[in-house]
């Protein structure tokens, strides 16, 4: 696996360990790892969120009531 040197303040590398001895994570990097990943997961949802927005914005607008809309679901 390859490395990444990171620098972070004291008060960070006081985190990291504080996080990693809490028993959640093996080590900072472990911890580091968790938070990639789930900054990663959060860019999925937000790209696939706008993905939505852009498909109903594309899909014009509507000549329907809202009456006439929720009317179509029963």
């Amino acid at each position: 696996m390859p490395t990444v040197t990171v620098t972070v303040s004291d008060e960070m590398k006081v985190w990291l360990e504080k996080q990693a001895s809490a028993g959640s994570y093996a080590d900072a990097s472990d911890y580091v790892r968790d938070l990639v990943r789930r900054d990663q997961e959060r860019a999925t949802k937000i790209a696939n969120m706008q993905a939505l927005v852009d498909e109903g914005l594309a899909s014009g607008v509507s000549d329907e009531t809202m009456d006439d809309i929720l009317r179509s679901l029963h």
